[in-house]
């Protein structure tokens, strides 16, 4: 891997808890593979309601290996789950039926969102995790979570657009790579975009490869991660999102 100068990539696993982490591990081993590449990784607290990472020890343990290797831990939501009902508007039923059923801080009010942010933050200091960024699942952050997030210590949060520093929401460009596995036409919709897209972000500071869990299950999909971040590595420095938003003030 050659230095590039200013361009980088960041490579960004997505829900990640007690539950996901066996879908990304052979994924890992791959990316160890390739060289010493730092993550960003997108931890839940309590994915869906089924229990708190802090009382998975093993998934802990691995947490606290990445971080010691280098790596970024993020907070990523509380529950990454959106179940309230839906008011009958196509732009909230796009967003949170059709887009994602998982936009957990899309309509929580301030106070609500405030609530489980110090949630996440509390749990993030009880286990000596720094945390600098905090991303909403789907990326969708609503008026409510934006107040709140104002008034909390995250240096940065994140859109499909780029990165996002606080307190002042400065946007900070950084496309996106990412897939959707949820059904095969989808599937096969993500590999041509993808393989279109990354020629269209070639001139971009940051580049972002965006992963999920359920992409761990599709060979076809982990084969086009991979063989883009090689394609990325011979041009770019991999880093977390911290560090380039450090090295670039």
């Amino acid at each position: 891997m050659t230095e590039t100068g200013k361009r980088a990539v960041a490579l960004v696993l997505h829900d990640v808890a007690p539950t996901t982490w066996p879908d990304y591990e052979a994924f890992v081993a791959a990316v160890a593979a390739l060289g010493r590449i730092p993550l960003t990784l997108l931890v839940v607290p309590d994915l869906h309601g089924r229990g708190r990472l802090d009382r998975q020890p093993a998934f802990v343990r691995a947490m606290n290996a990445r971080l010691a290797g280098g790596d970024e831990l993020v907070l990523h939501g509380y529950y990454h789950a959106d179940p309230g009902p839906v008011p009958l508007w196509p732009r909230e039923v796009f967003l949170r039926r059709i887009y994602t059923h998982e936009g957990e801080f899309f309509r929580l009010a301030e106070d609500i969102a405030r609530a489980r942010l110090e949630r996440g933050l509390a749990l993030f200091q009880r286990l000596d995790w720094p945390v600098q960024g905090f991303v909403p699942p789907g990326w969708l952050l609503g008026d409510g979570a934006r107040a709140a997030l104002q008034t909390l210590p995250f240096a940065y949060t994140s859109d499909q657009a780029g990165l996002i520093r606080l307190p002042e929401f400065a946007s900070v460009p950084a496309p996106t790579l990412v897939w959707s596995s949820r059904s095969r036409w989808r599937r096969g919709a993500s590999l041509v975009w993808n393989r279109q897209r990354l020629a269209r972000v070639s001139e971009a500071g940051l580049v972002r490869i965006g992963v999920h869990p359920v992409d761990m299950r599709h060979p076809g999909i982990v084969r086009q991660v991979l063989a883009i971040l090689r394609a990325l590595l011979a041009v770019r420095t991999p880093l977390t999102k911290s560090q380039w938003l450090a090295r670039h003030p």
